[in-house]
């Protein structure tokens, strides 16, 4: 049965893992080689250590199998990783349903995400939990050092329709 707790400072190494495989996953095709991985890495590694406390993660089979966050403790959720090979499983339902309860618990009537538009598969996730598409647009992404399509998300609470 997964469990969903509080990261600790001891599971950065592992959080940052999942994170950059997550994430490489979810951009292929956009940005590949050494250099992009180096930076992401580092990325997750400074987020991590930053905001590790605003940070949930599950685990299941006896390992940290993904992690969220709400960065600044408000109603948007900053992150969700879930790795690779355990994708499919409900682990990332899991991690939502948690922190989509704290948001309601600190009084937000919703919440709000962002991924970029090519990321069908995050998209499909956060639709069918039933998040509406609020915003589109177009940023650069230094990370990626390119101009990079990003969807928000939203979903007002007790709307199972979304919004």
């Amino acid at each position: 049965m997964p469990v969903v707790r509080h990261a600790r400072a001891s599971d950065l190494n592992r959080l940052t893992a999942i994170g950059l495989g997550a994430w490489q996953s979810a951009i292929a095709g956009l940005a590949d080689g050494e250099k992009m991985r180096r930076v992401a890495e580092a990325a997750f590694f400074r987020f991590l250590s930053d905001q590790w406390l605003s940070v949930l993660l599950v685990e299941a089979e006896g390992d940290i199998r993904g992690w969220t966050a709400r960065e600044n403790f408000d109603n948007a959720i900053s992150d969700l990783w879930i790795e690779p090979a355990a994708q499919g499983r409900g682990l990332g339902a899991r991690l939502l349903g948690e922190i989509e309860a704290r948001i309601v618990e600190d009084g937000f009537d919703s919440v709000t995400t962002k991924t970029h538009a090519r990321n069908e598969r995050a998209v499909r996730f956060f639709r069918k939990s039933g998040y509406g598409v609020s915003w589109l647009s177009t940023a650069y992404a230094p990370q990626l050092d390119n101009d990079v399509e990003f969807i928000g998300l939203r979903k007002i609470f007790g709307d199972e329709g979304g919004s």
